[in-house]
């Protein structure tokens, strides 16, 4: 039987670090396809976003943006997002996002932004790397790091800068992204929104600013929106299993790419990490590379047979009880280039195709830009613009 109670689900994905892994595939992309409009759900809106703007905010070599952008879309097509189901976009062509970005910037205190713990985790590194003592107020610091080397008060910008470094410090954009995503999202006026636990602070952040446009201007311009968790348990580095697999790991080891070829998953698999205890149990804590693995075989199997038993880690440990680490590995491994086979394909004929991918992207923008076009016209009014 159909819902007859739609939903709007907006999400998106930085085009850098090259084709999205293995993390990012079961974390997040697998359940943007299962969000996609079905049968049960027909009447629902769904936006995924390849945030080109958001990542700006570190200094890119433009050739190399262009083309992790168009990367990106083809894989997100061979994933499975259906440009007949789901507006496929790049952020920077729908030149909405800015515009409502500014105008959320201007109903955002500064203070919201600071408490970011990403803001702060960055501010930290920075101050390491500048040598600035981390005493005082997070303002102060903030300040301190701002009025760093090549600040305007320190003398005058120099003629040419590295292009890896910003000029007197952090950019703005670092501080206020936060901003820009809760555009993203409130322009489309989401009622849903994928995200991983690393967003929650940014989606209740999101939540406070349309509750505070909604509160001042006294119109509910904005649905609030609620983030939507996949019950996929995070995915770890294959040779740190302690943390994140992760693009900006600078061993290609750490992570399987969704292109990656048979034989460099079996290797990659095949050199994880792992403890020399005898037996395979799920102990995150003790034996994280272990764990990691059956985390990866449950949530791959869930995808293409959710009644398997070793569709969850549990059922994964039952079966694999009796093996040594280089039995779970090859089990594992094989897993992964089956499971990934199909996307594997996609991508290669995809990438042959790229006129296609382009309409696909504009046509989606298209379509993004009427919706966007709708709200900044209730946003204006609400304003007086």
């Amino acid at each position: 039987m159909a819902n007859t109670v739609s939903r709007t689900v907006l999400s998106g994905i930085q085009p850098t670090g090259g084709v999205p892994h293995l993390g990012n595939y079961l974390g997040a992309l697998a359940n943007w396809v299962n969000l996609q409009p079905s049968a049960a759900n027909p009447n629902d809106k769904v936006f995924y976003s390849i945030v080109d703007l958001h990542a700006i905010t570190v200094p890119q070599d433009p050739a190399t943006l262009r083309q992790n952008t168009k990367d990106m879309a083809i894989a997100l097509l061979a994933v499975g997002i259906d440009p007949e189901k789901s507006v496929l976009f790049r952020q920077s062509r729908v030149h909405c996002h800015s515009e409502l970005a500014w105008m959320l910037f201007c109903r955002t205190p500064v203070g919201w932004l600071a408490r970011m713990h990403q803001w702060k985790t960055k501010l930290q590194t920075m101050q390491e790397q500048q040598g600035i003592a981390g005493e005082g107020t997070l303002a102060e610091s903030t300040m301190a790091l701002i009025q760093g080397n090549g600040s305007v008060d320190n003398g005058p910008i120099p003629d040419s800068v590295s292009s890896s470094t910003n000029v007197g410090g952090p950019c703005l954009g670092l501080l206020a992204y936060p901003v820009l995503q809760a555009a993203d999202i409130l322009l489309y006026r989401a009622t849903e929104v994928p995200i991983g636990e690393d967003q929650i602070q940014h989606m209740n952040l999101t939540v406070d600013i349309a509750k505070s446009f909604n509160s001042h201007y006294k119109k509910s311009v904005f649905p609030i929106p609620k983030g939507v968790y996949s019950s996929t348990k995070k995915i770890m580095s294959l040779r740190t299993p302690t943390s994140k697999m992760s693009k900006s790991d600078i061993s290609d080891a750490s992570r399987i790419n969704i292109d990656d070829s048979p034989s460099e998953i079996m290797s990659k698999i095949k050199k994880s990490t792992m403890d020399s205890t005898r037996g395979i149990t799920y102990d995150p804590v003790n034996r994280p590379g272990v764990a990691n693995l059956l985390r990866i075989h449950a949530a791959i199997t869930s995808l293409r047979e959710p009644e398997n038993p070793e569709a969850t880690v549990e059922g994964c440990v039952e079966a694999f009880k009796d093996y040594d680490n280089a039995q779970l590995k090859k089990a594992v491994g094989e897993r992964i280039v089956e499971g990934l086979s199909g996307v594997r394909e996609r991508m290669a004929r995809l990438k042959k195709e790229p006129a296609y991918v382009e309409e696909v992207l504009k046509n989606g923008e298209e379509k993004a830009l009427k919706v966007a076009e709708r709200t900044m016209r209730d946003v204006k009014k609400a304003i007086g613009l």
